[in-house]
């Protein structure tokens, strides 16, 4: 039997945008994607989600939130959980222009929240606005519902 075939091998099904919010909210960790020197670089983040945006803290410098133009970047977050025996998880990747956290009062407030691991200069939090999140799970064919049979299953 191919893998192809093989109801036990894992699919990828597309999440709602709603559901994949659902799963970042549930997690702690992810990478935070942005450019440098030109250049696409991913730094390991912590990030909490409050009414729809992500605040998170990365070891990244603050200029990455700026493009040459001046206008706040866009970046990219990127969490998942996975387990490695059996493949079956999930993946989310949220899109949108990130932008420092100003407030002082704010700034203590998710210092004291989210652990860093790089503190000093290039220590920054952000918020990530997402205009485009896409979620997906990784699951067992067999609990894929076809599409071809009256009520996908």
């Amino acid at each position: 039997m191919t893998a192809a075939h093989d109801p036990a091998a894992p699919r990828l099904v597309e999440v709602s945008g709603a559901e994949a919010l659902w799963l970042l909210d549930g997690s702690a960790l992810g990478r935070l994607v942005f450019t440098l020197r030109g250049l696409p670089a991913i730094r390991p983040a912590r990030h909490i989600l409050e009414h729809g945006t992500l605040v998170v803290r990365a070891a990244i410098p603050p200029t990455a939130l700026v493009t040459d133009a001046g206008r706040p970047a866009v970046l990219a977050y990127h969490a998942d959980a996975i387990d490695p025996t059996t493949a079956h998880g999930w993946s989310v990747t949220a899109l949108g222009p990130g932008e420092p956290v100003a407030d002082p009062h704010v700034e203590a407030h998710y210092r004291r929240s989210l652990p860093g691991w790089a503190h000093g200069p290039h220590d920054t939090l952000l918020r990530l606005r997402p205009q485009a999140t896409t979620g997906h799970r990784l699951t067992a064919a067999s609990a894929v519902p076809d599409p071809r049979r009256r009520g996908g299953a």
